[in-house]
């Protein structure tokens, strides 16, 4: 699904000579070259703030930390996404509250956040869901209607930009209150462990978040707010900021490699292509909207699972994200949920299938790998 070690080669000198600064230098934790990376970051995404963490997940409970949402508040989210989204949810106390998503887009859908919403709800995490923005302009209108924050699940869309109906366009993970995003190996921006970071333009917020990921502290020893442990590695950060120079690069190889992907499917009745919000490329010059961290395709009149299995025995492999609805997780099952409710997900985890996407994808493969689904669909 991604060539990680294809990408390293192209870095390798560059990489290595870095790892091995770092631990010349000894600096492992919260050193200079994690400050380095922050400071990169904050000026590629155009955000006053960037506080680096442990992992994603981390950065997306330390974000509702810092927001001081309470138990019993009620978040909503996205059905159909990873769990992770619901898991911080549940494990600060608040209540999660699931709605549907958009059927082409599989991003978060705004109507269904819109009768969730009671006076207990307090926050909204939109997904930016295999590489686009939700729909950020009419969530931000809802948000600021009703008092809530906006905090951006930002894991799998780093680098693209989201075109508002003004025209101006920002990255994804600096338009809500805050942001969360994963740096976990097969990200469009990965490192090689674990790692994360939060976002925001609120610079209290900032102060509050940079206390939770060191133990509480600003001071050492001076405990001032609850935290947690969550510190991105030196080693970590020098991998990212080699690889944030190639970012913008590495997300044009994969539009590139979807626009092949969608050529070979463009007459086939049985695939639905991804679709771009706002048909993006129509309105920008260079178009970043969506970065891919997946292609997911939707199959319809095609067994979906024997399609993976015939894929798996031709070598090529490939990804259902996701097969269970959260609310039918056996984690998150409750009886405020109604299958009604989510017709869009309970249909989507039947169809979906994500090929391979990454930086080294070339034309050989995507043709083998496009002919293999053809010959399935069609047969």
């Amino acid at each position: 699904m991604v060539d990680l070690k294809g990408q390293y080669e192209h870095i390798k000198e560059k990489v290595n000579s870095s790892v091995l600064e770092v631990i010349e230098s000894t600096a492992f934790i919260n050193g200079p070259k994690v400050h380095e990376f922050q400071k990169n970051l904050e000026n590629y995404l155009g955000v006053k703030h960037v506080i680096p963490c442990a992992n994603g997940t981390d950065a997306l409970q330390i974000a509702m930390m810092g927001l001081g949402l309470k138990p019993g508040d009620e978040v909503i989210t996205a059905d159909f996404t990873f769990a992770a989204t619901v898991e911080v949810i549940a494990l600060l106390g608040l209540t999660p509250v699931l709605v549907d998503v958009e059927p082409d887009t599989f991003n978060i859908d705004i109507k269904a956040v819109e009768r969730a919403i009671t006076t207990r709800t307090k926050a909204v995490v939109p997904v930016h869901l295999f590489g686009q923005c939700a729909n950020m302009d009419a969530l931000m209108k809802l948000a600021e209607a009703h008092d809530l924050y906006v905090i951006e699940d930002n894991a799998q869309a780093i680098g693209a930009s989201y075109v508002s109906e003004n025209g101006s366009k920002l990255k994804a993970g600096t338009i809500g209150h805050v942001a969360s995003t994963s740096f976990f190996p097969s990200k469009n921006l990965g490192c090689y462990g674990d790692g994360g970071a939060i976002f925001t333009n609120d610079d209290k917020l900032a102060h509050i978040i940079r206390g939770v990921v060191n133990h509480g502290m600003y001071e050492r020893y001076h405990h001032d707010v609850v935290g947690v442990n969550s510190r991105l590695d030196s080693i970590q950060a020098v991998i990212l900021n080699e690889k944030l120079t190639h970012l913008d690069n590495y997300n044009k190889a994969r539009q590139a490699a979807a626009r092949k992907y969608d050529e070979a499917f463009r007459n086939e009745p049985h695939i639905i292509t991804p679709v771009t919000v706002k048909n993006c490329a129509e309105i920008c010059e260079h178009c970043d909207c969506h970065v891919f961290h997946q292609y997911t395709l939707k199959v319809k009149n095609t067994d979906r699972d024997a399609l993976v299995k015939h894929l798996n025995e031709n070598g090529i492999p490939c990804g259902v994200y996701y097969p269970i609805p959260l609310h039918n997780q056996k984690a998150y099952q409750d009886s405020r949920y109604n299958e009604a409710d989510f017709p869009v997900t309970n249909q989507l985890v039947k169809e979906v299938i994500s090929l391979p996407m990454h930086t080294e994808l070339d034309n050989e493969q995507i043709e083998f790998i496009t002919s293999k689904v053809k010959a399935f669909v069609n047969g």
